[in-house]
Order: C-alpha cells, then sequence, then structure tokens
C-alpha cells in the first residue's frame, strides 16, 4: 500500500512539509519525530535517514523559509521602480504577507529557539534576507550628511525590528486579531515617523 504524504520519492521534503504543517498546529516543540514520520506517510525510523531529530527538522523548515523570504523581499523591492521609500515600504508589507501566509515557517525561523548564526546555512539565507532592507536604507540615507547619517545596517535592522514586532503584536493571532488598525497602516506610519526623525523624508 502507498502511504499518503510521501510523493515522488522525495523523503526529506516530505518529512519537511509534515514538519511545517505540525508546527503550525502544534508549535515547535509540541510535536515528535514520529509524529512527522506519520503525517508524512513513512516509517517512524524513515526521518533518521535525513535528519538528527525534531530540532535538525526545524531548522530544514526555517533554512526552506529564510529562503523563501529573500526571494520575497528581493521581489517587493524591485516592485519599488528606484523608489528607496516605495522599495523600503514594499519589503516592510512583503515581510508581513510573509508571516500570514507562511506562518508554520515563520515560528521555525523566528519564535523556535533555532540560533540562526549557529548554522551556516541558515545565516547565510537570513543574511540575503536582511541585504535586501539594508540596500533600501543604503539609497534612503545616502544624501544625508556624513555626520548625521547612521550606518545602513543599524537602519535595516531598526525597520526589521519594527516590521517585527507588529508582526508578533498585531498581525498574527492575539492580540492582532484585535489591533484597531491593519498592520500594513501602522507598519507604514512606523517607518514614517522614524524616516522623518532621520530628516529622510520632510516632517509635513
Amino acid at each position: 500500500m502507498v502511504r499518503r504524504g510521501y510523493h515522488h520519492g522525495n523523503l526529506k521534503q516530505a518529512l519537511i512539509d509534515a514538519t511545517i504543517k505540525l508546527i503550525e498546529q502544534k508549535g515547535p516543540s509540541g510535536f515528535t519525530m514520529a509524529e512527522a514520520a506519520k503525517q508524512a506517510g513513512v516509517s517512524a525510523a524513515a526521518p533518521y535517514r535525513h535528519f538528527k531529530g525534531r530540532e535538525s527538522l526545524i531548522e530544514a523548515v526555517a533554512l526552506q523559509g529564510f529562503t523563501l523570504f529573500g526571494d520575497l523581499l528581493e521581489f517587493a523591492y524591485t516592485k519599488g521602480n528606484g523608489s528607496a521609500v516605495a522599495s523600503l515600504e514594499a519589503t516592510g508589507r512583503a515581510y508581513l504577507a510573509f508571516a500570514r501566509k507562511n506562518p508554520g515557517h515563520y515560528i521555525a525561523m523566528f519564535e523556535s529557539g533555532v540560533s540562526i548564526n549557529a548554522n551556516p546555512e541558515i545565516a547565510a539565507v537570513a543574511n540575503r534576507a536582511l541585504g535586501v532592507i539594508t540596500r533600501a536604507a543604503d539609497e534612503l540615507i545616502e544624501n544625508l550628511p556624513a555626520e548625521k547619517r547612521p550606518p545602513s545596517t543599524m537602519v535595516s535592522q531598526h525597520i526589521w525590528a519594527l516590521s517585527h514586532g507588529i508582526v508578533e503584536l498585531f498581525a498574527r493571532g492575539e492580540p492582532g486579531a484585535m489591533s484597531p488598525f491593519p498592520p500594513e497602516e501602522l507598519l507604514e506610519a512606523g517607518i514614517g515617523v522614524y524616516l522623518r526623525g532621520l530628516n529622510v523624508l520632510p516632517k509635513d
């Protein structure tokens, strides 16, 4: 009998897909390797051909997530059509969209306890994603006087933190469902206040 969930001989991806579903349903610490195997439709021993344990399964989900995340941010950045402000705002909206559409990946990336810098592969793709925001930050501040120009990496980290905070508080689950403002509006307003503080935008 062919087991459901395991297709085309790609055991590794079948297990990653199963883990994504389990993370969404039970959280990153609420399932076992045996449950991942059952979800994928394979024997309890099968996952150990590719993964040492649950933590390495979650790392694989995080790696895939950061790769997809970087692709999405790159696409959003190009939608700015040469405007640094539009590119930065587009990447922020992409951040919110990714968290909504890919909760299993998002949780593995940011809420599972995975150490990004301890895994060179994950660090590389995570830094690529942050690099997209840093590129927009570079363009935003390039015309500021040198003595008033913060490091672009600091600006990008601030925008990342703002985006992440809005996701955590207002875009996923509670209390997000009770927010009086759409997350996109909160992010756009927050970015506007921040950029005006840097004198990148006029203080109208």
